[in-house]
C-alpha cells in the first residue's frame, strides 16, 4: 500500500490513482530529485526578481498578491489533476517565488539578516531529515503518519480560523505574538512542518517503487517544494518573533 503524507498535495492513494501503461516510462527517485531541483531554481529566480524590485524601490505588492493567488490556483489544479504537473509546476514555482521574494524582502527590511538565517535553517532541516530518513533512524509507521497528519490538519484549521476572525478584528491569543508562549507555538509548528518532509520522502519513495507514471516525478517534486515553502515561511515567523524581543 502506498504511504500517506500530511502534505495535502500528496494525499492517500495519489500514486495508485495514476496508473502507468505497459511500456511507459515510470517514476524514479533520481528523476524526482532532478525535477525538484528545477522547481527550486525557478522558485528562486522568481524570488530574486521580486526581492530586487523591492529594494530598488518598486511597488512589489501586485507581484506579491498576484504570485500568491496564481500559486494557489495552480496548486489546486495540479493537486486535482496530477497529469498537468509537468506543465503547471514550473509556472507554480515562478508564481510562488514572486510571492516569497516580496514577503522575504518585507521581513528583511524590518529584521536585517533574517531571510538568510531562515533559508539556512530550512536547508539544514531538510538535509538533516533526509539523512535521518535514508539511515532509517525514524520509522515511518502508520501511527507516525497519522500523528503528523492530525497535527498538520489542526494547524491548517487554526490558520483558517485566524484568517476568518481577522476580518472581524479578532485575533487568536498567542498565535502571532512574540511572547514565550507565542514563540513556543511557532516552534511546534516548525517541527510539524519539518516532519512532513519525512512523510514526503517516504511517499515519493513508495511512488517510485510502485511504478507510477513518469509525470508523477513533477508531482512528487511539487509536493516536496510545497512543504519546503511552508517550512521556510514558518522559520521566518519564528525568527521574527525572536528578533522582536531583542
Amino acid at each position: 500500500m502506498i504511504g500517506r503524507s500530511g502534505n495535502p498535495t500528496l494525499s492517500d492513494n495519489t500514486f495508485e490513482r495514476q496508473q502507468s501503461q505497459a511500456g511507459d516510462k515510470v517514476m524514479t527517485i533520481d528523476g524526482t530529485v532532478h525535477r525538484t531541483m528545477i522547481t527550486l531554481v525557478l522558485l528562486l529566480a522568481g524570488a530574486f526578481s521580486s526581492w530586487k524590485m523591492y529594494f530598488d524601490g518598486e511597488n512589489v505588492f501586485p507581484f506579491m498578491i498576484g504570485g500568491l493567488i496564481a500559486g494557489f490556483i495552480l496548486a489546486l489544479i495540479v493537486s486535482f489533476v496530477p497529469r498537468t504537473a509537468p506543465f503547471l509546476v514550473p509556472l507554480y514555482a515562478v508564481a510562488e517565488g514572486l510571492f516569497l521574494g516580496a514577503l522575504s524582502a518585507n521581513y528583511e527590511y524590518v529584521y536585517d539578516g533574517i531571510t538568510l538565517q531562515a533559508a539556512l535553517l530550512t536547508m539544514g532541516v531538510f538535509v538533516a531529515l533526509l539523512l535521518v530518513y535514508r539511515l532509517r533512524i525514524v520509522k515511518v509507521t502508520e501511527n507516525f503518519k497519522l500523528g503528523v497528519i492530525a497535527a498538520t490538519g489542526g494547524i491548517a484549521l487554526v490558520y483558517l480560523l485566524s484568517l476568518v476572525l481577522g476580518f472581524f478584528g479578532v485575533s487568536i491569543p498567542y498565535l502571532h505574538e512574540s511572547s514565550p508562549i507565542g514563540i513556543g507555538i511557532s516552534v511546534v509548528i516548525v517541527i510539524v512542518a519539518a516532519l512532513n518532509l519525512v512523510l514526503d520522502f517516504d511517499f515519493i519513495e513508495n511512488g517510485a517503487r510502485s511504478g507510477a507514471p513518469k509525470y508523477m516525478e513533477w508531482y512528487g517534486a511539487f509536493g516536496l517544494v510545497v512543504t519546503l515553502v511552508w517550512l521556510y515561511i514558518e522559520m521566518l515567523r519564528l525568527l521574527s518573533k525572536i528578533f522582536s524581543r531583542d
